[in-house]
């Protein structure tokens, strides 16, 4: 069984950046995840806010910080953690769908994944006009009429990245102002992008494909049906949390992992950051609390 200091679940920014700080204390240092490194950074279109760059895409930004994560530990993608086993204070048996491994500490980056709205026609069209990632699938909507659902900073990136491509879009929000950044909201209004306030979306409706869909203005209760291309919900987030759970992590109320100021759990030698641990859910903090974790099980292992 590969033996290894640290072991970090999730390559997003905080993972990546927990890595460089493990591996430059010293520490054997092996970063895992189920999918390809990045996470859910991969779809940030641009960001404005990360210090050093005016603006970067996400996938740029993850390209950098992998390379210099390298040099300070071993990455596998595509090897998804299955069960986490610990043994005593200073052994944890990781296992995962490729083999197991031990660990002295372990650092759960396993983000967040995407809110569903649980209309009625949302799952039957996911994938044929239904989608939670602009970034990704927006290039098939170029030229074409689309509904970005949600009010928060990931809905207007994706309205912002949809227009540029050349989409026609509108956001529908259930409430009466955003909840986005104000340098978004002022994109958006910069690029005439219309906003249907105290709206729900109430149902897709298509055949193959999405062909229009139901929205409810709370505001007079009524509901009228439009033609529409394709569906990009970007309503909150859900926090991979089993992991945690399985383990006996304390978990907040809203699923999110419980930590002190130094990214430790209840648990000795288990701690989180990024996404997972709630909070900010920003690029910067998610590698701050990275490298704080990281810092964290470096300490704890001089003791």
């Amino acid at each position: 069984m590969d033996e290894y200091d640290v072991i970090i679940v999730g390559s997003g920014p905080a993972g990546l950046t927990a890595g460089i700080y493990a591996g430059r204390q010293g520490l054997k240092t092996l970063i895992l995840d189920k999918a390809v490194i990045g996470g859910a950074a991969l779809m940030v279109p641009n960001m404005e806010n990360y210090p050093g760059y005016e603006l970067i895409p996400g996938r740029q930004l993850i390209e950098y910080t992998k390379k210099q994560t390298l040099k300070y530990a071993q990455i596998n993608e595509i090897e998804e953690v299955q069960k986490i086993n610990i043994k005593n204070e200073d052994e944890i048996k990781v296992s995962t769908s490729k083999k197991d491994y031990k660990a002295k500490s372990v650092i759960l980056c396993t983000g967040t994944t995407h809110r569903k709205l649980g209309v009625k026609g949302e799952s039957e069209f996911l994938g044929k006009g239904v989608f939670y990632c602009a970034v990704c699938d927006g290039p098939l909507f170029t030229g074409k009429r689309i509904l970005v659902v949600g009010g928060g900073n990931a809905a207007a990136q994706g309205a912002l990245f949809l227009d540029v491509i050349g989409s026609y879009v509108a956001i529908v929000h259930r409430r009466d102002e955003l909840r986005a950044e104000k340098y978004l909201q002022e994109k958006l209004e910069e690029k005439n992008i219309p906003i249907i306030w105290d709206t729900e979306l109430d149902e897709i409706k298509g055949d193959m494909l999405v062909k229009s869909v139901v929205l409810h203005n709370k505001k007079i209760d009524k509901k009228n049906e439009y033609d529409i291309d394709g569906i990009f919900i970007a309503v909150g987030e859900v926090p991979f949390n089993s992991l945690a759970t399985d383990i006996g992590v304390e978990i907040g109320r809203s699923g999110y992992i419980v930590t002190d100021k130094s990214q430790r759990t209840n648990m000795p030698r288990i701690y989180a950051a990024g996404d997972i641990a709630g909070g900010v859910n920003q690029w910067i903090v998610a590698c701050g609390e990275g490298a704080v974790a990281a810092l964290s099980a470096y300490e704890d292992m001089q003791k």
